[in-house]
């Protein structure tokens, strides 16, 4: 399985930040398209990847009893995929007032056509309480070391 993690991207804003995949056999259905529920998956692992690279760690957010929860997900199937193609899946947070925000992906084979988009509203779930926090930015700014790859700047 060939897999790679672009840290730098997403530090131009032209550029959002980008995990490299290659499509496995295994996630193919039938047809030897890449079954839909895959596309989950890597739409989740370019989020992680995203966190992990601004600094964010799984283990900091569980010890501080916060956590990241999709309330919406769309795709947009576009082309098909099937084993062996290489894709980028690309993450950029979208911010706006409230406890959700938006996290808007791309799938997009080497050659850069669009495979499918993903489109997901999140949140930041106060493990304790179970309720959304009322400021999921301040959380992630305050978690993040590089919190500008979140799209998130000074305030």
């Amino acid at each position: 399985m060939t897999e790679t993690v672009e840290p730098a991207a997403g530090t131009d804003a032209t550029e959002p930040f980008a995990v490299g995949v290659t499509v496995r056999g295994y996630e193919t259905d039938t047809q030897g398209h890449l079954n839909q529920s895959v596309y989950l998956q890597y739409a989740e692992h370019a989020r992680w990847s995203l966190l992990q690279a601004s600094g964010i760690r799984q283990s900091t957010m569980v010890d501080r009893r916060v956590g990241p929860v999709t309330v919406e997900t769309t795709i947009r199937y576009r082309r098909e995929l099937r084993a062996g193609d290489e894709v980028e899946v690309s993450c950029a947070f979208v911010w706006g007032e409230g406890k959700t925000f938006r996290i808007e992906q791309t799938v997009r084979t080497a050659d850069g056509t669009v495979a499918a988009e993903v489109s997901a509203v999140c949140g930041l779930l106060d493990l304790t309480e179970r309720k959304l926090l009322p400021d999921p930015r301040a959380a992630l700014r305050d978690l993040a070391d590089e919190p500008a790859l979140l799209g998130l700047t000074d305030a």
